[in-house]
Parts: C-alpha cells; structure tokens; sequence
C-alpha cells in the first residue's frame, strides 16, 4: 500500500474521479435546464375540474396542470383550511394555469386534491394562443365573418382564418416597419441637416424650400402606406371566433388577436412532438411579448451574437498587438513584469467595475464628445452619448483583453527563438518574420484566447446593464436603413433578458419556464460560437503544422 501511494497512482484516479464528478454535474446541470425549459413548448392536456371550495360553492375550472405539490394537512388547517377526509397526512395540491386573463382574476390558481368533486379531460377543448392576455381555453362554437356564421368544420375554417390573418398581419409589420420606417428615418435625416445648416448658418431660403419640397414628397407617401396599413387593418377585424369558457358563457375573439389554436386532449404523441418542434422555432424566431413573458427572444439572440461578433472583431487585433510588444519588443526588465502583472490582474476586476468604466469613458466622454463634433444638430438627443450597441462591444473588449494577451503570448512563447533565427539568417526582417511565420504557428493560441473572451463575453450581464442593453428594443441594429448597421442602437440580450424574466417579470409563474428555455438557449449559443472557433482553431493548428519542422 505504501508503494502504492509513492507510485502516485491514487491521485491519478482522485484527479480522474474529480473531473469525472465534475462532468458529470455540469451535464446534469444542463439536462435539469434543457428538461425544465423544453417541456414548456410540449401541448400540455387540457383538464375540467368541478371544485367545491371552503364556503361550500361548486364552479367549473379549466385548464393546464403546470405543477403539482403535496403539502401537510397541518399546515393548511393553521392557514384556515377544514380539511375532511385527507387519507393521509399530506395533500396534494395542483398548480391550474386557467388563461382567459381578462375574466379570471387569476392566470395561476391552486386547487386541493380534496376540494376536487370531478376531474376530466374533455376532447373538445381548445387552446387558443393570442398576441395578448395570454391563453383562451374553452369549446370552439363557431367563426363569424362579420356577423354571418361560417360554414363548414369549425377547425378546418377556424385554421384558414388564422393563416389568412397571419399573412395580413406579416404585410401590415412590412408596412410599418419597413415602408413607414424607411418615411419616419428619412424625415428625421432631413430635420437634422436643416438643423445642420441652421447652427452653420447656411439655411437659405433655397435650402428650405427644397427641404419642405422633400418632406412633402414623403408625407404623401406616407398617406398612401397609412390607407393600405388601415385596409389591412380593417381586413383583420373582419373576423371572429366564438368561444365557451368555463363560465359557460360565449365569448367573442377577434380573429387579429388569435396566433394558434389547438386541441391537445386530441393530439396524438407525434403531432405533439410535431407541434413542439413548431413552437421551439416560434420560440427562436419570433419576438417577445406580454412584458416578455410570452413571445420569442429572437432580438434578445441577435443581440447577443452581434455583439459578441463586435467585441470579437476589435479585441482580437489589440489583444495580439499588445502581446507581440510584450513577447517580442519589450524588455526583460521591470517595467515589463508590471505591464504583465496588471493585465493578468486585470482579469479579476469585477464585471460591473468594466461597466462602471463604460459607462463614463465610452458613453459620456468618448460619445458625448462624438456628439460635439459629427452631431451637433441631433443635440440635446444624444447620438453616440448614451449607452449603445458600440460601446458595450468595446466595454467587453476591455474586460477580455487580459485573456486574449495572455493566451496569445503563451502562444509566442511556445514557437522555438531557432525558428526565428533561421528566417532572420535567410534575409527576412522581423516584421516578416512575425507575419509569415510568428503569427501563423501562435494563431492556435491566438484562437484560444479568443474562444474564452466569446465564452465570458457572451454571458454577461452586469456590464451591459450600464453600457447598451435594454428590456425591449424597439429595431434591430441592423435593418434597411443607410448605413444599414446602427452601433448606437441599444439591443436586447440573452442574459438580460434571463435577469427581466426571472425577477422583474409582473407574472412569476408563465415566466418560469421561460427562464429555463432562455437559459438553455443562452448556453446553446455559447456552444455553437465556440464549437465554431474551435474548428477554426483546428484548421489553422493543422494548416501550420509544417512550420514546426
């Protein structure tokens, strides 16, 4: 046993169980995320229930089980309750998720397995999915058009209506986001260089005339893309879907709120692995709504990406520049062991402290004096003065250099001094050396400073608190506009958009599971950038091989 021990084989197997212990939590970690998040999109059945409450009263509640506990009957009698005929000491209770927001005053609501009188699960239940007030459950009766009943199956027909609907509803966003938008950005550009010309003092009578010549030009266009908006518009009010609640009473929707309707209680296991893999894409693709509770997260993803890309694109040149001065240029003296020992503890300061920077230097300092010089006629509205996508690229690019330095000159420092030698004795200059050979064999090592700068960047949040990100971004920054990419727009995040949903959501329970989804999506895409710079990594290290020989 002793020679065991000096062998050294125990803390090989105690390193190998650590690491193996550790694997294994991060992948359970990640299954608990992915499970919890990715059930949310799977067609839940639909439940009746006929409830007697406290004071004796029976109604009828409809709706999805989204949880269930059992509770001690202990504790409810000392919250009030006068619990008869629990055969045991606990009680199971169930989480309803009833919707019909607007005639129930609660969207949650639990009830006592013993308050139960009947629980069924009706074939012919609908769940209607709608652009606000959340989910409508109840019995279909029939579809107007107009006033007039619609003839035929109530499902076929009723499905028909909302692809019609979808299809007017994508024409009326393509009006207003891209023929208004393109009028209203355009306007704004023509008040601002009047501004312009005005603070220059070269606003002419001439000038103003052409300005209001070019105005009225876009105001007519404007009126004809607002008659076809409000056609359109009218087009979507036409119809209406009649629905019976819980209530028993018959409900009016009109058709430009409903997105889906479905009837889980008759889906089969594969139309609702189906519908889940439609509504995951929803997910990814579309936008938020409900005070982001309900809706996809497709800004909050192209947020994320594009800024990542951004910061990605201006760390990477300094961070190696700064690590060739320090491995190459600079000398082995005192100077250089400070420079070394601050950016390494660089690495440690808090995130926040990066904001906080931000915050002050790019936004107020940098942006506000961008402002002063390029954007004089957009004051007091800042252009560049107020936190923006830009700025929180490059407050993340200073929180990232540190890895991206010392990873590239781990990187230097590995490349034998003969290999530079040997090119310097054939006649190339340093400068060509470091290009052609230098760089080449270290970009590896360049690729794996960058892999961890997108792997910290991507997650965090606190920074960009301060620098750019918001809860709802009204455009993209990139669109149709000139000059298409807008770096001072303010963006949505992933993480951010985890932090609002989780804990400033006015919905904790609908908000739940979207926090798990969000959070499987954030990781996913953390994966994705990074497998992507690994392959690019691998190619370059198998690209250069032969340099090494």
């Amino acid at each position: 046993m002793k020679t065991w021990f000096k062998s050294g084989s125990p803390w090989v197997w105690m390193t190998a169980g650590t690491v193996s212990i550790s694997l294994v939590a991060v992948l359970g970690l990640l299954l608990l995320i992915a499970w919890r998040g990715l059930v949310y999109f799977w067609p839940a059945s639909v439940y009746q229930f006929e409830v007697r409450d406290q004071f004796g009263n029976v109604s009828t509640v409809v709706g999805e089980i989204h949880d269930r506990e059992q509770v001690p009957v202990s504790q409810l009698r000392e919250a009030g309750r006068d619990i008869q005929g629990a055969p045991t000491d606990l009680v199971t209770r169930y989480l309803v998720k009833t919707g019909n927001r607007e005639f129930v005053d609660l969207d949650f609501r639990w009830i006592l397995e013993t308050d139960i009188i009947e629980r069924t699960k009706p074939a012919n239940i609908a769940r209607v999915e709608r652009t606000k007030n959340g989910n409508f459950y109840g019995e279909v009766l029939q579809v107007l058009e107009g006033q007039q009943p619609v003839a035929g199956d109530v499902a076929e027909v009723l499905q028909q209506r909302i692809d019609r609907v979808g299809e007017l509803t994508d024409g009326m966003a393509d009006i207003q986001h891209g023929d208004i938008g393109g009028i209203n950005y355009k306007l704004e550009k023509i008040r601002l260089r009047e501004r312009g010309d005005e603070l220059r003092d070269r606003l002419t009578q001439e000038r103003i005339d052409d300005y209001n010549a070019q105005r009225e030009a876009l105001r007519t266009e404007y009126l004809g893309y607002e008659k076809e908006l409000f056609a359109l518009r009218e087009e979507t009010e036409r119809d209406t879907v009649v629905i019976k609640d819980m209530r028993g009473e018959s409900v009016h929707i009109s058709m430009k709120y409903v997105l889906d309707v479905i009837y889980p209680n008759d889906m089969s296991v594969f139309a609702k692995a189906g519908h889940w893999f439609v509504e995951v894409g929803k997910f990814i693709s579309s936008e938020p709504r409900e005070a982001n509770t309900e809706g996809g997260v497709f800004p909050a993803i192209f947020g994320t990406v594009f800024m990542v890309m951004l910061m990605a694109v201006v760390v990477t040149p300094f961070g190696v520049v700064a690590a060739i001065y320090l491995h190459e240029y600079a000398g082995k003296n005192a100077l250089t062991k400070i420079i070394r020992t601050a950016v390494i503890n660089l690495a440690g300061v808090p995130s926040i402290v990066y904001g906080v920077f931000g915050l002050g230097f790019f936004v107020y300092v940098m942006g506000g004096s961008i402002d002063q010089l390029f954007y004089p006629e957009a004051l007091p509205s800042p252009t560049f003065g107020t936190p923006g996508m830009m700025w929180s690229a490059l407050t993340l690019a200073i929180l990232t250099l540190p890895v991206v330095i010392v990873s590239t000159e781990e990187g230097l420092s590995r490349i034998p001094s003969t290999v530079r030698q040997g090119s310097l004795a054939l006649g190339a200059t340093k400068a060509e050396t470091l290009w052609r050979i230098v760089l080449p064999m270290a970009s590896p090592a360049i690729m794996t400073g960058l892999i961890l700068a997108v792997a910290r960047a991507a997650g965090e949040v606190a920074p960009l608190m301060l620098v750019g990100v918001v809860k709802m971004a009204p455009t993209l920054p990139v669109d149709g506009n000139f000059p298409f990419i807008h770096l001072d727009r303010k963006f949505m995040h992933l993480g951010f958009h985890i932090y609002d949903v989780g804990f400033q959501s006015p919905n904790v329970e609908a908000a739940r599971p979207l926090v798990y989804a969000t959070s499987f999506l954030l990781v996913t895409v953390i994966v994705g950038l990074n497998i992507t710079a690994i392959g690019i990594r691998n190619h370059l290290r198998e690209k250069y091989r032969s340099l090494e020989h």
